[in-house]
């Protein structure tokens, strides 16, 4: 990876109310993945350019603010945890008691890293069957 910055002496003229940009950033990616990322700006309806800054951006403040998409997916994976164990008894027109509630989250703390993890693979292998398909 490349980064080169500009030295030019900075204008005072104002570009269009942001930072000026004087970095570049450079990067060796296959035909494929260029595809991939020019299908995602223009879906998106932007610049290829201005696309990948933000995606890189973005990736960049969810490392450092420690909220990754790890972190969403495990959430996500517990509420789904919990929508399961907890709905089918409802739906039978069954009561929960206080007892068998606190087991049941008890139970979603334990298991929903684990289950995470395995819904990531799932979704990394089947991207990875996509992308060699």
């Amino acid at each position: 990876m490349t980064i080169s910055t500009n030295d030019e002496p900075i204008t005072t003229r104002k570009l269009k109310g942001r930072t000026r940009r004087a970095v570049t950033l450079s990067t060796k990616i296959t035909s494929r993945e260029l595809e991939l990322i020019a299908a995602a700006s223009e879906a998106d309806g932007r610049a290829l350019g201005e696309w990948v800054r933000e995606a890189i951006l973005k990736a960049a403040h969810s490392s450092s603010t420690g909220v990754g998409a790890d972190h969403l997916m495990t959430e996500i994976v517990a509420l789904q945890l919990f929508l399961t164990d907890v709905l089918s008894p409802v739906a039978c027109g069954e009561r929960m008691s206080a007892e068998q509630y606190q087991e049941l989250m008890r139970n979603v703390k334990t298991n929903k890293q684990r289950a995470a993890r395995e819904v990531i693979a799932q979704y990394v292998a089947k991207n990875e069957e996509d992308h060699y398909a």
